[in-house]
């Protein structure tokens, strides 16, 4: 069975898609810990990131820094941390979040957003790509 992460990639599972290569993809955590927590994964199905091709993982670091630097633009914060658990999700995966305290990366506060908000916060995040 697809992990949740390939059933988005897929379109079986609606997200806020903020961009897509032919390797890569990032979207919006839907229980993120700022606004503007990105999740960026590899399009290849594979559970631990250190079992990536060097080729494939070189790829989704490039594409991660992409990512945080428009995220960087179009959210107000001091910095945008990087994390990679993968204790959720069995598809590899990087953490983007935005922070302005340490306890925005904890993983245990989480914020609340409307779709709207999603929508728009996408949306600025696409302008800086």
């Amino acid at each position: 069975m697809n992990s949740i992460f390939t059933q988005i990639i897929n379109g079986e599972i609606p997200c806020y898609k903020i961009a897509e290569t032919d390797n890569c993809f990032a979207f919006l955590d839907i229980n993120p810990n700022s606004a503007g927590h990105t999740l960026c994964i590899p399009k290849k199905e594979i559970d631990l990131i250190f079992d990536l091709e060097n080729k494939d993982y070189q790829d989704l670091m490039n594409f991660s820094n992409k990512i945080a630097k428009a995220l960087k633009k179009a959210v107000a914060c001091k910095r945008i941390g990087i994390s990679v658990i993968g204790l959720e999700v069995p598809h590899a995966h990087v953490h983007l979040v935005p922070l302005s305290s340490m306890e925005d990366i904890t993983f245990k506060k989480k914020i609340k957003m409307s779709d709207k908000d999603f929508k728009d916060l996408a949306k600025s995040i696409k302008s800086f790509l």
